[in-house]
């Protein structure tokens, strides 16, 4: 019975939390946990999603990205941290579209998650706008928003949430559809 459960699908931009609070939601749960960008460079035999796209092209990367998806999907039952830019790859917009997952939108304004990211080391992230990675955050969010948005079941306002409060916010949210 458990297997009929849908997957839960975690979107949003980079720093937005998608693979730290995904792991924990999965663990709480207790189901699968997939970190997309790890399914995508295994794909393509390359450390990280970074390494795969510095070595072979972002074209490249997302037509691998959108095969990673698909193979994900066949699952169910698992909590799914897709990259920032899957919604943007060749069909997995209407991939998720088309899913009985329910996608969840972990949504933080630019400034949030430029903060974020000065925290951090940056070193393997790309940049896809070439802006460099903190500069870019406007440009992205300022494209992927509504697209976010259209496939959302659901918002998660992540500003000033601190990591239990996210976490509240994702259980209740998952649990609601249960």
């Amino acid at each position: 019975m458990t297997d009929s459960k849908p997957n839960l699908i975690l979107i949003g931009l980079r720093a937005s939390g998608k693979s730290t609070l995904g792991a924990l939601l999965a663990d709480s749960l207790s189901v699968g946990f997939v970190d997309l960008d790890d399914v995508t460079s295994a794909l393509l035999k390359a450390d990280g999603a970074g390494a795969a796209i510095a070595t072979h092209g972002i074209n490249t990367f997302r037509d691998a990205e959108a095969k990673a998806l698909e193979s994900v999907l066949a699952q169910s039952n698992q909590v799914i941290a897709l990259g920032g830019g899957t919604p943007t790859a060749p069909g997995c917009t209407a991939m998720l579209k088309n899913s009985t997952s329910r996608v969840i939108y972990l949504r933080a304004l630019p400034t949030t998650l430029q903060d974020r990211l000065k925290a951090t080391d940056n070193t393997d992230r790309p940049t896809l706008v070439g802006s460099g990675v903190i500069d870019e955050v406007q440009t992205l969010f300022d494209q992927r928003d509504n697209l976010y948005r259209s496939l959302a079941e659901s918002v998660i306002h992540a500003d000033g949430l601190s990591q239990d409060s996210a976490m509240a916010a994702l259980i209740a949210v998952a649990k609601a559809g249960i």
